[in-house]
């Protein structure tokens, strides 16, 4: 069972807490890890890019010239793909990127996102990240005073919108609910910092 510290929001140490070793301590699967990464980032691509076919093109109705006797090779359109201004060749149409998953993959990529981060001494918990109110220097302090580097992640399962507000006018910080953790938010982060009932919430969640 692994264990990790919980501590508050001075960075004192209150309790050590047993975290579930089949959700945070698994062999990662870097193929299904993969896999989720790229159906999150295909589901948000647009696909509105096109091109025209001949057909589409205007102008072009009249042959160009007669069949035989110019000398030239014969044409039906000065809009095919041959031609400046002709319709394009297996060009992009508007398309859906996303793709389907299972049940069972979509959980193997987050607790192998989590093992990962976990491994990587990339993972805090405090006992709670409730702000008393908005503001921005708070969120500045708490990140120094646990000595965080680069883009923090917090996961809180407890009211958020203090949080958020606070977090949401800095480039590097970023808050979710537990219930809206993926696998993208998890990997771009370089420390996730979990509330307590946040770390419950996921362990129930992933069982």
């Amino acid at each position: 069972m692994n264990k990790t510290n919980v501590i508050n929001l001075k960075g004192e140490n209150v309790k050590e807490l047993k975290l579930n070793e089949n959700i945070f301590g698994i062999e990662p699967n870097d193929i299904v890890l993969k896999k989720a990464l790229k159906l999150q980032m295909d589901a948000v691509r647009q696909g509105t890019a096109k091109t025209k076919t001949r057909s589409e093109v205007s102008g072009g109705g009249r042959k160009p010239y007669r069949q035989k006797g110019t000398g030239n090779a014969r044409q039906g359109s000065i809009r095919s793909t041959q031609y400046r201004h002709g319709g394009i060749v297996f060009g992009p149409t508007p398309r859906s990127y996303g793709f389907k998953t299972n049940k069972k993959e979509r959980v193997l990529a987050l607790k192998s996102a989590l093992s990962h981060k976990l491994a990587a001494n990339e993972v805090v918990v405090i006992d709670n990240i409730d702000f008393a109110e908005i503001k921005t220097k708070t969120v500045k302090d708490l990140i120094k005073t646990l000595k965080l580097d680069g883009k923090v992640l917090f996961v809180t399962k407890g009211e958020a919108e203090n949080l958020y507000m606070s977090t949401r006018n800095l480039g590097y910080t970023d808050a979710i609910m537990a219930d809206e953790i993926n696998v993208y938010d998890i990997v771009n982060s370089d420390t996730i910092v979990f509330d307590e009932e946040a770390i419950k919430y996921i362990e129930e969640a992933l069982s």
